[in-house]
């Protein structure tokens, strides 16, 4: 598992929708998975999960974005999961990193 956490300032909205848009174009097997949408009072809580073929390590791995916005203010958790191929302990994060470096370059190009 591989994790990157950020607090940013803007619109919830347009940031969660850039990262549909751009997390899948960084590999020709992302896609969008599934996602929810939740309001407690002035507060948002937005969860994005997409997953991707990892070629090197022969298997799949998943992306899993939260996103908790209070107006403008936003605080971000990425976590990349399902990489390894053993058993009882991870041999093989090379997917899982990757995966999560590209998620990463999708969030420095927002422009907001």
């Amino acid at each position: 598992m591989a994790h990157y956490e950020r607090d940013l300032t803007g619109n919830v909205d347009d940031l969660v929708a850039h990262l549909d848009r751009a997390i899948p174009q960084g590999s020709i097997s992302a896609k969008y998975e599934a996602g929810s949408d939740h309001r407690v009072g002035d507060a948002r809580m937005l969860v994005r999960a997409y997953e991707r073929y990892s070629a090197l390590g022969g298997n799949r791995v998943s992306l899993c974005i939260s996103v908790l916005a209070v107006g403008e203010e936003m605080s971000l958790s990425m976590v990349s999961a399902g990489g390894s191929e053993a058993v009882f302990f991870k041999v093989n994060t090379f997917g899982e990193e990757a995966f999560l470096e590209r998620a990463i370059q999708a969030l420095e190009s927002y422009p907001g």
